[in-house]
C-alpha cells in the first residue's frame, strides 16, 4: 500500500474573527501553502496585533493564494515578504492589479497610525515593490494548473472584481489513491450582484474552508435595498441635508455609483451633486473599466453602449482626488451626496465628513457594508449619541440608516445553499471569517439542516484532512 499524502491545515487570522484572513496548508514533507494574508482590523485600519511575528516561518512558504484584494485579505503580505517570504503569489489578473493599488494606498494610512503610536510602520514602499515582484501573472478563472502534487483551479466567488475560490485537488486514501478536493472560498458574494457574475456552484468538494460573515442573519432583498436607497436620498434632499456614505473602495463604491446613475437617468431621484471623495476608489474604478469582461452580462451590455463613460460616470458626479478638492466639498451647498472611504469609518476621508455632518439633524449617514467590532462605523450603527473623531467629541444628530442588501457577502440562507450543493460529498466544513456568534450559529445550521460535519476552528487550531474527519 502506498503512503498517504497527509494534509494539515492550521487556522490563524480569520479564525474566530472576520478580518485578518490567514490559513496554512502543508503536506507532510511537502509544500507549504498560505491562503490570504490580511490585516486584522478594528478601531484602526491596522490593529496592533498585526505587528506580531507570524506563527510560522515565512521563508518556508512555497505559495500564497490570494482570494481577493480587500485589505483584510492582503494587508500583511508586504510584512510577510519583509519577514522572509520569497515564494510565489497567485491570484486572478484583476486581484493583482487592485492589490497593488490597495497596498500602496495602505502605506499612507498605516504610516499615520504608526506615527501616532510612535512606532515604525509594519512595512514600507520597498516591501510593497518586492511583493509585486513575487506576484505571478494573473490566472484566469477555471484554468487548471499544477503545483507539486496539487491540481489547482480558481473559480469566481462573486464577491468583488476578480475574487476567487481556490480549489486544490490531490490523491489520497488509506486503501489506495483517491481524489480529494479542498475549496477555500475567501469571501462569497451576495449574488445576484448588480455588476458581477454569480458565485460559481461547487458540487464535489470533500472539504470546505468557508466564510461566515453573515452566518447568523440574512439581508433584505436587493429590490428592497434599492427602494431604501432611493427613499434615503429623497428624504435627505427634502431636509436639505448631506448624505454621507462610508464605502469600501472596491465593489461597494462602484455598485452605489451604478445605482445612483440609474436612478437619476430614470428620474427617480433629483439631479444633485455626487462627490466621489476617494483617490483609491477612483483608481479602482479604472481597473473595473479595464476588466469589464469579468462583469455579468447585463453590466457588460451597458458598458459596451458607452465604453468611454463606462458604467459609473454621469454629469452630476464630481471626483475629488486631491486634498484641496476634498476640503472644498463643504463649500458646496446642500443637498449633496458624499461617498468616501473607509467603509467602516476607521480611517480615511470619511472621518472629516462625519465630523462635519454628524451634528446636523438634516443630514444622513448611510451604512451599506459590514461594520467590524469596535470600529467607528459599528459604534454609530449601535446607536451611540456622541463619538470621538480625530480627538474631538462629535454629537450624532444626523439620521443613521443601514442597508444590508448591498453587502458583498452572502446572507445565512445563501451560505447554507452554497454548502448544500456539495453536501452529499462533503466530509467536513471549517467555518471561518465571522464573528464567533455568526460562525457558531452557522455551524449548527449546517449540522442540523444538511447533516454535514462542521466546526468553527479557533486561532492556531490544526486539523488533518483524512477519512476520519
Amino acid at each position: 500500500m502506498l503512503k498517504r499524502n497527509k494534509i494539515k491545515v492550521t487556522f490563524y487570522g480569520g479564525a474566530g474573527q472576520v478580518t485578518g484572513a490567514n490559513f496554512l496548508l502543508q503536506e507532510e514533507n511537502g509544500l507549504k501553502i498560505l491562503f490570504d494574508c490580511g490585516l486584522v482590523q478594528g478601531k484602526k485600519i491596522g490593529e496592533e496585533m498585526n505587528r506580531d511575528a507570524f506563527p510560522y516561518n515565512p521563508a518556508e512558504i512555497d505559495y500564497l493564494f490570494v482570494s481577493h484584494a480587500h485589505i483584510d485579505h492582503i494587508g500583511r503580505i508586504p510584512k510577510l515578504v519583509r519577514d522572509g517570504f520569497h515564494g510565489k503569489i497567485i491570484s486572478t489578473p484583476p486581484t493583482k492589479e487592485i492589490a497593488e493599488i490597495m497596498l500602496v494606498d495602505s502605506l499612507g494610512i498605516l504610516g499615520k497610525e504608526a506615527k501616532h503610536d510612535n512606532k515604525p510602520p509594519i512595512y514600507d514602499e520597498d516591501d510593497c515593490r518586492k511583493t509585486m515582484e513575487l506576484w505571478q501573472e494573473g490566472i484566469p478563472y477555471n484554468k487548471e494548473f499544477t503545483i507539486g502534487n496539487f491540481t489547482v483551479r480558481l473559480s469566481d466567488s462573486g464577491h468583488i472584481l476578480g475574487s476567487s475560490m481556490t480549489e486544490l485537488v490531490w490523491t489520497d486514501g488509506p486503501t489506495g489513491f483517491q481524489k480529494r478536493k479542498l475549496i477555500y472560498t475567501g469571501d462569497l458574494g451576495n449574488s445576484p450582484s448588480i455588476i458581477l457574475r454569480d458565485t460559481e456552484l461547487i458540487a464535489d468538494a470533500d472539504y470546505l474552508i468557508m466564510e461566515s460573515c453573515y452566518g447568523d442573519r440574512n439581508h433584505e432583498p436587493r429590490d428592497a435595498s434599492r427602494g431604501m436607497l432611493e427613499d434615503t436620498i429623497e428624504n435627505t434632499v427634502k431636509r436639505n441635508g448631506a448624505l454621507i456614505i462610508p464605502a469600501f473602495s472596491i465593489e461597494k463604491t462602484q455598485e452605489i455609483l451604478f445605482e445612483i446613475k440609474r436612478m437619476m437617468e430614470e428620474s427617480r431621484i433629483p439631479l444633485i451633486k455626487v462627490f466621489l471623495d476617494s483617490p483609491l476608489a477612483i483608481k479602482v474604478t479604472e481597473v473595473y473599466k479595464k476588466y469589464h469582461n469579468y462583469m455579468n452580462a447585463e453590466a457588460m451590455k451597458l458598458f459596451n453602449i458607452d465604453p468611454e463613460e463606462g458604467l459609473f460616470a454621469f454629469p452630476q458626479l464630481h471626483q475629488t482626488p486631491t486634498t484641496e478638492e476634498s476640503i472644498a466639498i463643504k463649500n458646496f451647498a446642500n443637498p449633496k451626496i458624499i461617498i468616501a472611504g473607509s467603509g467602516m469609518s476607521n480611517g480615511g476621508r470619511i472621518l472629516h465628513h462625519e465630523k462635519n455632518y454628524l451634528p446636523d439633524p438634516n443630514s444622513t449617514l448611510l451604512l451599506t457594508g459590514y461594520q467590524s467590532v469596535q470600529t467607528l462605523g459599528r459604534i454609530i450603527q449601535e446607536g451611540e449619541k456622541s463619538v470621538r473623531i480625530m480627538g474631538e467629541t462629535i454629537p450624532v444628530k444626523a439620521s443613521v440608516v443601514t442597508i444590508t442588501g448591498y453587502s458583498g457577502h452572502k446572507g445565512s440562507d445563501d451560505l447554507l445553499e452554497f454548502v448544500s450543493d456539495t453536501a452529499d460529498q462533503l466530509k467536513k466544513a471549517y467555518i471561518v471569517l465571522g464573528e464567533p456568534k455568526s460562525s457558531l450559529y452557522f455551524v449548527q445550521r449546517v449540522r442540523d439542516a444538511l447533516a454535514v460535519n462542521a466546526m468553527a476552528p479557533v486561532y492556531g487550531e490544526s486539523v488533518i484532512l483524512d477519512d476520519e474527519d
